[in-house]
């Protein structure tokens, strides 16, 4: 009898013991299978590690180093010295501002508190079916607006995609492709390979980390007027995965072409016009290029004053060498006039065409009208929670001297700002790329090169005549290959800049 028990009981261990393993790499395959939500905790049960990641990374903090801009703190960003033409600055209206922000409402902090991991918003980024209102200030999941429910969604959590990314990236500066001009909701799912080759569903099809490397919730990759730096890797088309060999001398198969690779980005070729409509998209895909903060328009749709917006597609990039370097406008920072454009620059690229380390790079280049202290002799950070309730741009003003520690009776003016944007995305498939009569000729209207510094250092009579008598000067490409292809001479004997990374000589007996 005894025996009969013992074995009954070892039956029903090993049994268990069976059941218990089967559930055990039922679990280990699908961890997350059989979640229920309960908040934030859900995750974090699991998950501090990578909480506390996400905490410390430019996408909570909304700050970070700033090894690649040449002005202001060490630490830099929307959190703290930021200030735009776009949505100016946080200052007086993190409600509104904190929607793009990676928390459930409360702003970030440099501890990594219990409260500041429980604020981390992991589906925003891991569940494309998520969605989330505010609700007194805190985001709650918007259950109606969702396909599936909070149970379903924490099951069946992924790695971003890439509408996961553009819900807050396409949509900066308060609209879809408003502020980035080459960043639209239509890379999610469009299948136009013309719209964007890399994205396209008919093209490489990538996801954003593809090409932005991830390590431990951190990203690498910044546009130009991005103060900060997340991940310090440095992006690159040629690849082993993509491009193998194409930034090299001979990468391109073609002579001409391969001579720019060193001075000349990719994207300058390969993206000649940005914010072009996606064809299978009911949206336009247009971009902002100019934000009046004077003229206040009621927006139905958000239901909020806006200030009002000029919007423009299928543009032109401004071209600028770039170094990698950026000088982007801090708070409180004093103002400096551009002569050539006539506006108070918010963000330049750094370089020039004598900088070895600068690329010619195509940007996006948007104007402003927003509201500048004369006495400090810096832009005021209008609030825009006052702007955006009322439409009263003078109370907006007058809020935001407020908020800078200034008196609200500060005198101010109206003032033009530009600003530069790295254009990256929106890359045409290969055939679209420009050519050599669209950039070279003396007809050509892609760029302005004499503009950038491609132009002779005097006459063209008195540049040939260090060498000749004179002569019939024939046609761009001949007159470029016989001096410098044929007999490579340097750049410098007829222009104002030189190459001598390409082993190139001025003429005989001269220096």
């Amino acid at each position: 009898m005894k025996k009969r028990f013992i074995g009954a009981v070892l039956h029903v261990a090993l049994g268990g013991a069976v059941l218990l393993a089967i559930a055990g790499e039922l679990s280990a395959a699908d961890p997350h299978a059989g979640l229920s939500w309960q908040g934030p905790q859900t995750c974090l049960a699991c998950h501090q590690t990578e909480a506390r990641e996400v905490h410390g990374s430019s996408h909570y903090q909304w700050q970070g180093p700033t090894p690649y801009t040449v002005n202001g703190p060490e630490v830099q960003g929307k959190l703290s010295t930021a200030l735009n033409s776009y949505c100016i600055s946080i200052q007086g209206n993190w409600n509104a501002c904190g929607s793009c922000h990676v928390g459930l409402g409360a702003k970030p902090e440099a501890t990594a508190t219990v409260a500041q991991l429980e604020n981390v918003d992991c589906l925003v980024c891991h569940q494309k079916q998520y969605k989330r209102k505010k609700v007194n200030g805190v985001f709650v999941p918007d259950t109606a607006s969702m396909t599936v429910t909070m149970d379903q969604a924490v099951r069946t959590v992924h790695e971003p995609e890439r509408s996961n990314c553009l819900q807050c990236h396409a949509k900066g500066g308060g609209g879809d492709n408003n502020k980035r001009g080459d960043m639209a909701l239509a890379q999610g799912a469009t299948a136009d390979r013309s719209f964007d080759v890399h994205m396209a569903t008919t093209g490489a099809n990538l996801s954003c980390q593809q090409c932005h490397t991830t390590q431990n919730h951190r990203i690498a990759g910044r546009g130009s007027d991005l103060r900060q730096t997340d991940l310090d890797v440095k992006m690159n088309c040629s690849t082993q995965t993509c491009h193998p060999g194409k930034a090299t001398a001979k990468g391109h198969g073609n002579e001409n072409i391969d001579r720019h690779v060193g001075r000349v980005a990719c994207q300058t070729c390969h993206i000649p016009t940005y914010a072009r409509n996606a064809a299978d998209t009911a949206a336009a895909e247009t971009t902002e290029v100019y934000r009046d903060w004077l003229t206040p328009e009621w927006n139905t749709a958000l239901g909020r004053w806006e200030p009002a917006i000029t919007r423009g597609g299928n543009l032109k990039p401004a071209y600028a060498f770039w170094n990698g370097l950026s000088w982007n406008y801090s708070l409180k920072e004093t103002v400096w006039l551009d002569p050539a454009s006539g506006a108070y620059g918010t963000s330049r690229p750094e370089g020039g065409i004598n900088d070895r380390a600068s690329k010619l790079y195509p940007f996006k280049y948007k104007k402003a009208l927003q509201p500048l202290a004369g006495g400090p002799g810096v832009l005021v950070a209008l609030d825009t929670a006052v702007y955006f309730a009322t439409g009263d741009y003078g109370a907006a003003v007058k809020a935001g001297l407020r908020n800078m520690g200034y008196s609200d009776t500060t005198p101010y003016s109206d003032v033009e700002t530009d600003t530069y944007q790295l254009i990256t995305h929106e890359v045409m498939p290969k055939g679209n790329a420009l050519t050599c009569n669209q950039c070279h000729t003396a007809t050509a209207a892609q760029m302005n090169l004499k503009g950038m510094g491609y132009r002779m250092k005097g006459t063209p009579e008195t540049t040939c005549r260090q060498c000749h008598g004179r002569e019939e000067r024939p046609g761009y490409a001949k007159l470029h290959d016989k001096h410098v292809k044929d007999k490579k001479y340097d750049c410098s004997w007829c222009h104002g800049f030189s190459r001598p990374e390409r082993g190139l000589k001025m003429p005989s007996g001269r220096r």
